[in-house]
C-alpha cells in the first residue's frame, strides 16, 4: 500500500473493503512522474506510460489529476479496457459522479460501437487515393509535356489540390485505422504526410492531439496560439502562457500592430501558411524532444524535398517556377483557412480542459460547415466538426450519418449546435478577428508602439 495514503486522513474506506480518496487529493497528482488519472471512477498511475502513451504526453498531462472516462471513451476503442489493471492504483474516487450529458454521450458511442461502425470504413480512402494519383501524374505529365505558362500555372494549382486530399487522408490515418493492418496505417502516415505533403506526421499527431483535448482552450489548445499574426479572443492581450510551445505569448507593440490588422491579413497569411508547417516539422524532428520512428519521419521530409523541388526545376524559367510554387501553396491555403473556420468564431476559455464537461467543452468549441453531401470531399469530413470532436475514431463516411443523433443529444440537454454555410462561417471568421482587431488598437491600453504604428494609427 502506498505509505502516502495510509498514514492520509482522506484514505476513506466508505463502509467496504476498497481504498478511496477524493477529488482534491486527486488532483495533486497531476505533473510528469506524478500523473493520475481516474476513468469511470477508478484510479490510475500513468506516470510511467506517458513517455511511451501512441498520442503523446500531453493529453495524459492536460487531464491529469481528474477524471478523463469521456476523453477515453472518444479516443480508444472498448479493447482498450483490458490493458488498464497494470496501471490501478488500487483506490476509487470517493465522489464520482457522471452527468447526464456524460451519460448520454456514452451510451452514444457504445451504440455505434455495437453498429460497427468504427470497422466499416467504406471505401472512401480508396477513392481518395485514386483521386490523389490523377491529381499527382496529371500535374507531372503537364509540367514535363507542355511548355505554356499557364498549363504549368494549372499544374501548380492541382499540386495543391493534390495536398489538400493528402492531408485528409493523413488527418484519418491518425486518428484510426484506415488500411487494413497496422503497418499499412503507418505506411498510409508517411507516404501521405511526410512523402507527399512534407509534413512531419508526428508533428501533426503531437499538435492535433493536443488540440483534441484541449478544444479552444487559448492556453492550452495549439490551434488557437497564433500570435503574433493572429488573436481569436482580447483575453490573449494578458500574454498568456502556451503550455503547448512552452512560452509567454507576449502582447508587445509589434503583436498589437500585427493583430490591429489581422482581418486584413487573414487570407494571405492562410495562402503561405504551408511554410510554417514546413518549420515546425523541421523544428520537431531536430529537437531532442521523443520522437517515435524519427528515421522514418525524417527519410520521409527526404523523399518530399527531392520530388517537390525537382518538379518545380522541369519549368523553363523562373517565372514559371515561382508561379507553380504560389500557386500550389495558394490552393492548399483553402485548407488551412477551413481548419481556422471551425474554431475560430467559437466559444473560447482560458485554463487548464476539464475531463467533467467533455462534451460541453466540444461543442461549444466547434462549428459544422452545412454542405451538399457531393461537396463532402471539398471539408474531408471536417464540415461535421461536433461529431468529429465527439467521436474522432468515426470514419468520416458515417458523421453524416450521425449528425441527426448529435444534434437531437445537444437540444435534448439545451446545447450549441453551431453550423454555418461556408460562406457564413467565413464571415464569422472574419468579424470575430475584427472584433479582436478593433480591441487591439485601443490606445488606453499602455503598451509601448513603435513608429510605424504611430504613422498608421494617426491617420486611422
Amino acid at each position: 500500500m502506498d505509505p502516502f495514503f495510509s498514514s492520509s486522513p482522506r484514505d476513506l474506506t466508505m463502509g467496504d473493503s476498497k481504498k478511496y480518496v477524493g477529488e482534491e487529493e486527486l488532483r495533486t497528482h497531476n505533473k510528469r512522474g506524478n500523473l493520475w488519472i481516474s476513468l469511470q471512477g477508478k484510479i490510475y498511475d500513468v506516470s510511467e506510460w506517458a513517455n511511451k502513451h501512441p498520442g503523446g504526453d500531453l493529453p495524459l498531462l492536460n487531464l491529469a489529476g481528474q477524471d478523463a472516462t469521456d476523453a477515453f471513451v472518444a479516443f480508444h476503442p472498448g479493447s482498450a479496457w483490458q490493458y488498464l489493471d497494470k496501471f490501478f492504483t488500487g483506490y476509487y474516487l470517493s465522489d464520482y459522479e457522471v452527468s447526464e450529458v456524460s451519460k448520454d454521450y456514452r451510451k452514444l458511442a457504445s451504440e455505434f460501437s455495437k453498429m460497427g461502425l468504427y470497422e466499416k470504413k467504406g471505401h472512401g480512402v480508396f477513392f481518395m487515393m485514386c483521386f490523389m494519383c490523377v491529381l499527382f501524374v496529371s500535374s507531372v505529365y503537364g509540367v514535363l509535356c507542355c511548355k505554356s505558362f499557364w498549363v504549368h500555372l494549372l499544374c501548380g494549382g492541382l499540386v495543391g489540390f493534390f495536398w489538400i486530399q493528402s492531408g485528409w487522408v493523413g488527418h484519418d490515418s491518425g486518428h484510426y485505422q484506415i488500411m487494413i493492418s497496422p503497418p499499412l496505417n503507418r505506411f498510409a502516415q508517411i507516404l501521405s504526410g511526410n512523402c507527399l505533403a512534407g509534413i512531419s506526421i508526428a508533428w501533426w499527431k503531437w499538435n492535433h492531439n493536443a488540440h483534441h483535448i484541449a478544444c479552444n482552450s487559448l492556453e492550452f489548445d495549439p490551434d488557437l496560439q497564433h500570435m503574433p499574426l493572429f488573436a481569436v479572443s482580447s483575453k490573449l492581450f494578458s500574454s498568456l502562457t502556451s503550455y503547448f510551445y512552452e512560452r509567454k505569448m507576449n502582447f508587445d507593440s509589434v503583436t498589437r500592430f500585427l493583430v490591429s490588422y489581422q482581418h486584413w491579413t487573414f487570407y494571405p497569411v492562410m495562402c503561405f501558411a504551408r511554410i510554417n508547417l514546413f518549420a515546425q516539422s523541421f523544428i520537431l524532428l531536430l529537437s531532442k524532444r521523443r520522437v517515435p520512428n524519427r528515421g522514418q519521419e525524417i527519410l520521409g521530409i527526404f523523399v518530399f524535398w527531392i520530388w517537390y523541388p525537382l518538379l518545380v526545376s522541369q519549368m523553363p524559367n523562373w517565372r514559371g517556377r515561382i508561379a507553380f510554387v504560389v500557386a500550389s501553396f495558394v490552393v492548399t491555403g483553402i485548407q488551412h483557412i477551413q481548419f481556422c473556420l471551425n474554431h475560430f468564431s467559437s466559444s473560447v476559455y482560458v485554463g487548464q480542459p476539464s475531463g467533467n464537461d467533455w462534451f460541453e467543452k466540444q461543442t461549444n468549441g466547434s462549428l459544422n460547415i452545412s454542405c451538399a453531401s457531393w461537396m463532402d470531399w471539398f471539408h474531408g469530413g471536417l464540415q461535421f466538426q461536433i461529431e468529429h470532436h465527439l467521436f474522432p475514431r468515426l470514419p468520416r463516411c458515417h458523421l453524416r450519418d450521425i449528425s441527426p443523433f448529435v444534434k437531437e443529444l445537444c437540444r435534448k440537454h439545451n446545447l450549441p449546435y453551431n453550423c454555418a454555410s461556408f460562406w457564413e462561417a467565413n464571415t464569422m471568421t472574419l468579424n470575430t478577428l475584427r472584433a479582436a482587431a478593433l480591441q487591439a488598437r485601443d490606445l488606453a491600453n499602455p503598451i509601448p508602439k513603435n513608429l510605424v504604428w504611430e504613422a498608421i494609427n494617426t491617420h486611422g
